[in-house]
């Protein structure tokens, strides 16, 4: 049988407080894997992996701004530390302080966006890369990118710039790292009912926009991203590197 399971592996999981990570991080700790969670808010993460862990779980709250280095070399000396060892990472933190014309943008909200969905990813992923090199086993990165970053919304373009180079982040990954057991693929999600998407939802002109891109006819929710996590996680997509998977209810047709 198709082996989804996870069973003795340490996943990360960045932006795991809330939203997809949450529900990413709870899926895979239902599988067997202990689970790292980080995000900016340490009481945050307590929460979530209190809720992980009252199911049944493993699971630990790391802070961390993945935007800034030196906090993450501090967070990966802990899991070197606390583990020996990363199997999975999915980074998945990520910001859109601007919603507007692209000709419009402050210098300091593009900087932003891609301190955290670029160069955020890009830390990250370098230090899980150099852990999993040195393993046996390898490893699996998976990117949350965006539908945003194969095809660009109106008013969302600082944000689409940075999810299409998350595109491109994973598939230079995924060539130089195969040779390495480390596999890198990317999910991109359409509209998915987060906090982080909250505006979309709920102002009627843009979500009705949405909906009627999408065959489907209807927004996700978090936890139907989690199927394509754990194919990406686990050993049923070991001849799988490089993919972009797109899980928007058809919106990219």
């Amino acid at each position: 049988m198709t082996d989804f399971g996870l069973q003795g592996k340490v996943a990360l999981v960045t932006g795991g407080s809330r939203g997809i990570g949450a529900s990413i991080g709870g899926a895979f700790a239902e599988h067997g894997a202990t689970v790292i969670l980080a995000s900016r808010k340490q009481a945050d993460l307590d929460a979530t992996a209190a809720a992980i862990t009252a199911s049944g779980g493993k699971a630990a709250g790391m802070a961390c701004h993945v935007g800034k280095s030196e906090e993450v070399e501090r967070l990966f000396k802990r899991i070197k530390d606390d583990y020996g060892k990363l199997d999975v990472l999915v980074n998945n933190a990520a910001t859109n302080p601007y919603f507007g014309p692209f000709i419009y943008a402050p210098e300091s909200m593009y900087d932003k966006t891609f301190e955290i969905n670029c160069k955020g990813y890009f830390l990250v992923a370098q230090q899980a890369a150099q852990l999993m090199t040195n393993q046996e086993s390898g490893g699996s990165v998976i990117n949350i990118a965006s539908i945003e970053g194969l095809s660009p919304s109106p008013m969302m373009g600082v944000y689409s710039m940075t999810k299409a180079a998350v595109i491109m982040m994973t598939k230079v990954m995924a060539k130089e790292l195969a040779g390495a057991k480390v596999r890198c693929n990317c999910i991109c999600p359409g509209l998915t009912e987060t906090k982080f998407a909250k505006v979309l939802i709920d102002t009627p002109e843009i979500y009705k926009h949405y909906v009627e891109n999408a065959p489907m006819g209807r927004h996700a929710q978090p936890e139907e991203l989690v199927g394509a996590a754990l194919y990406f996680a686990s050993d049923a997509s070991s001849y799988t590197t490089g993919a972009v998977l797109t899980c928007d209810g058809g919106s990219s047709i």
